[in-house]
């Protein structure tokens, strides 16, 4: 069962973060540094900052792209407005226009086991298993044998996916401070 603020239990949320406009690998860095200081969650882990080719409608820039975990005690909903505001503060605008470029986008991927359909909100990510430019950084901040609900293995779907437009950045996230792959952040 999830947990939920009134039993004060925390739950394992992981959330994808992608930018391909404004200086992208400060907006993911600085995205990743609110992730740290919301109500009642603990920044457990980030990935390495990957440069991946657009996917979506016309000639974009590159995106760099990563992933979080998360412990929380807010339910995913609440989780959900807590990213969609840090988008806000970075310059998104929602204007219906899907796959295009943005200054920060955060996905709610995996919220525990939970799967729901939400308006708004779907649990796992519903493209989670088809996108290798999410699967990789996930697969660097995961406990070996992750299992995505409905899907299968994080490992064999990404295994399934090509992977070859996903770049490691040499800085990743070692630009911010006290921050690793896998670092644990009190």
């Amino acid at each position: 069962m999830p947990a939920t603020e009134a039993d004060g239990e925390f739950a394992t949320a992981y959330i994808g973060l992608g930018a391909n406009l404004d200086g992208p690998q400060r907006q993911v860095e600085r995205a990743i540094a609110e992730l740290a200081v919301l109500p009642d969650s603990r920044l457990v882990a980030v990935s390495t900052l990957y440069r991946t080719a657009p996917v979506g409608p016309g000639a974009q820039p590159d995106y760099v792209n990563a992933a979080a975990r998360l412990s929380t005690r807010l339910d995913p909903v609440a989780l959900l407005t807590a990213l969609q505001g840090i988008e806000r503060a970075h310059g998104r605008v929602r204007d219906g226009t899907r796959w295009g470029p943005r200054t920060l986008d955060l996905d709610l991927l995996l919220y525990d086991d939970l799967r729901c359909d939400l308006p708004g909100l779907n649990l796992p990510h519903p493209e989670l298993h088809r996108r290798a430019f999410v699967l990789v950084p996930l697969l660097d901040i995961a406990p070996p044998g992750l299992r995505v609900p409905g899907q299968g293995r994080l490992e064999d779907l990404a295994r399934a996916l090509p992977q070859n437009d996903i770049v490691p950045l040499p800085a990743g996230v070692g630009s911010l401070p006290g921050a690793s792959p896998q670092a644990a952040l009190s």
